[in-house]
């Protein structure tokens, strides 16, 4: 089975690669490499012993989208990672985010639809919750209004690939909403390499412990949470990228029992962002540099996973502990650092 993963060079894009080509699939990664670098595609090889195909494309680009489809009729199953995914980003830059989170997403539902057995995996995420009422989060909670643009174009992806489930039968899909993913392969092959400043936690704490920023910010310390910080599930990318696999499979078996579903994706278990500072602390032996700052724009208090019908329906449950991901994303980052040393 021939399977396109857009994002493919990203952080769970390059993983979950590497787990479908475990399972025996031809992979083909579309990236345009905004937020990834090629050089991922030697991390990959070096892991699997096996070089997917790669094409740098852009998908926002329609007649792109539809020469690719043209090029590898055979493709049997997407896996849509290829997003912009910063929350406060998105709500400094809102157009960016639907330009490049809905245009991409809509092209290709336009191939599949049309070349008919579509099977459909989306990269969806916790944040189409909002602030949940009640945790942890079921994936029957109110869809509430995003908390930022990026949010929105999760919310949007999901409505708009749920209009096409219901009138196209032959088209199958499953949304993925996942909560935090950290950590990185164990091999250290690949991990979270982000372009620029980062913008989540983890790559800010293992850059600035190894000297690559000042201080990391803490982003208020004044919510109703047990130590005043935010409350997130982190979930090793590893477990992340195998629910991927699992959900295709089940698309390819034809075990869905509609032809919409979405999954939570998560341990169920809720970190704040001190216990991961602590966490990284206990496992590296190193006091972080970090201040409290002012609260940021579009964050939620808490949110962290129900994932009983992930465990149950889709037969897929978290394995790694918020220490195992914090040190594999410390031995990525000194083996990024590592090579820069070597090639410096």
């Amino acid at each position: 089975m021939k399977v396109l993963v857009t994002g493919g060079l990203g952080f769970i894009g390059s993983h979950t690669v590497v787990e479908l080509q475990a399972e025996g699939f031809e992979v083909v990664v579309v990236d345009n490499c905004s937020n990834a670098d090629e050089s991922v595609l030697d991390g990959i090889e070096a892991i699997s012993g096996k070089r997917p195909l790669f094409e740098k494309l852009d998908l926002r680009k329609k007649n792109t989208v539809q020469n690719f489809f043209s090029k590898h009729p055979d493709i049997s199953g997407v896996i849509h990672f290829s997003a912009s995914k910063a929350v406060g980003e998105s709500v400094e830059d809102p157009l960016l985010y639907y330009e490049n989170n809905i245009n991409a997403l809509v092209y290709i539902l336009q191939e599949l639809q049309q070349r008919g057995n579509g099977r459909f995996i989306f990269s969806s995420s916790c944040t189409v919750y909002g602030q949940a009422d009640t945790l942890p989060i079921k994936e029957n909670a109110p869809v509430k209004p995003a908390e930022s643009p990026y949010g929105n174009t999760k919310q949007i992806g999901e409505e708009i690939i749920r209009d096409v489930c219901h009138i196209a039968e032959d088209f199958n899909a499953i949304s993925l909403r996942y909560f935090n993913p950290i950590g990185a392969h164990p091999s250290a092959e690949i991990g979270e390499l982000p372009i620029g400043v980062p913008q989540n936690l983890v790559p800010f704490i293992t850059q600035t412990a190894i000297g690559l920023r000042k201080e990391l910010a803490v982003f208020g310390n004044d919510y109703p949470t047990v130590d005043g910080t935010c409350i997130r599930d982190y979930i090793h990318v590893v477990d992340l990228a195998r629910a991927h696999v699992v959900a295709l499979q089940r698309l390819m078996n034809a075990e869905n029992a509609d032809n919409y579903e979405v999954f939570n994706l998560g341990t169920g278990t809720g970190s704040s962002v001190l216990e991961v500072i602590e966490s990284f602390e206990r496992i590296s032996g190193l006091k972080l540099n970090y201040r409290i700052a002012p609260r940021r724009p579009g964050d939620v208090v808490a949110a962290y996973a129900d994932t009983e019908k992930a465990n149950t329906v889709l037969g897929w449950k978290a394995q790694s502990s918020l220490d195992e991901a914090m040190r594999s994303a410390w031995r990525w980052e000194q083996k990024v650092k590592e090579q820069k040393t070597g090639n410096s």
